[in-house]
C-alpha cells in the first residue's frame, strides 16, 4: 500500500493526473463514447433478473453516499487514536466533492437514459455530487462523485491499516470497484464516469494519506498534525 501513497511531483502524481486528464479528454471529445454505451446496452438486460444482486448493488452504491461518508469521517475524527485518519478521510472527501463538482460543470455530461429494470433499493439513490457551481451539477455524469469517494476510503483506510495489515489492506482497494460497479449497474454513471472518479479519489487520497503519514502509523499511535 506505500506505493499508494506519494507526494505531490512524484512519479504516481504524475502518473494518475494524467491519467485523469486523458480520461476527461476522452470523456468531453466523446471518444469513449460508443464503448460505454455498448457497456450500458449489455448492462442494462442484466436488472431484474436476479432480486439479491439488485439489493446488493443497491446497497454498494448507497454506501458511498456522502452524507454517511461524512458521519464516518467524523467519527474518527472525534476518536483520539484514529483522528489522523478521519482528518485524512475529511480532507479528502471535502477536496474531491470540489473538483468533481466543477468537472460535472466543465464537462456536462448527462447521465444514462437508459431506465433501470432491476428492483428498486428500499433507499432512494441521492444525488450523486454536491454542487454549488452549475445549476445542472447533480445531472452531469462525469466524474463519479460515488466512485470517487469509495477511492478515497480504500485508499485511506488501507494506507492507515498497512502497518497491521501488510499486503491484506489491498483488499480495500476491492471497495472502490464494487462500487463503480454498481453504479455502472443502476445504470446512473457510464464506465468511463466511474473510472475518471477512481483516479482522481486515489491521486488525492495518495497525497493526503502521505502527508499524514498514514502509512507509517503504528497500531495505537498518538495522533499527529498534518506535515
Amino acid at each position: 500500500m506505500k506505493d499508494w501513497v506519494f507526494y505531490v511531483r512524484s512519479r504516481p502524481f504524475f502518473v494518475l493526473i494524467s491519467l485523469f486528464a486523458l480520461v476527461t479528454a476522452a470523456t468531453y471529445y466523446d471518444v469513449v463514447a460508443p464503448a460505454d454505451i455498448a457497456v450500458l446496452d449489455m448492462v442494462h438486460t442484466l436488472g431484474g433478473k436476479n432480486h439479491t444482486v439488485d439489493m446488493i448493488m443497491g446497497a454498494l452504491t448507497e454506501t458511498s453516499d456522502v452524507y454517511y461518508m461524512l458521519g464516518f469521517g467524523v467519527l474518527l475524527l472525534i476518536i483520539r487514536r484514529t483522528r489522523r485518519i478521519g482528518l485524512s478521510i475529511m480532507i479528502s472527501l471535502v477536496i474531491v466533492t470540489i473538483i468533481t463538482g466543477y468537472a460535472k460543470c466543465g464537462i456536462d455530461r448527462e447521465r444514462p437514459e437508459l431506465e433501470y429494470l432491476g428492483h428498486e433499493f428500499p433507499i432512494e439513490a441521492s444525488p450523486d455530487t454536491f454542487s454549488l457551481f452549475c445549476d445542472n451539477g447533480f445531472d452531469a455524469s462525469y466524474p463519479s462523485g460515488h466512485a470517487s469517494r469509495a477511492a478515497v476510503f480504500g485508499i485511506v483506510l488501507g494506507a492507515a491499516l498497512y502497518s497491521r495489515m501488510g499486503s491484506l489492506s489491498y483488499l480495500l482497494l476491492l471497495y472502490p470497484a464494487l462500487v463503480s460497479i454498481s453504479r455502472v449497474y443502476i445504470l446512473e454513471h457510464y464506465p468511463s464516469d466511474v473510472i475518471g472518479g477512481v483516479i482522481l479519489g486515489f491521486l488525492i487520497a495518495g497525497i493526503i494519506s502521505k502527508r499524514a503519514g498514514l502509512q507509517d502509523a503504528q497500531p495505537g499511535s498518538e495522533t499527529q498534525r498534518l506535515k
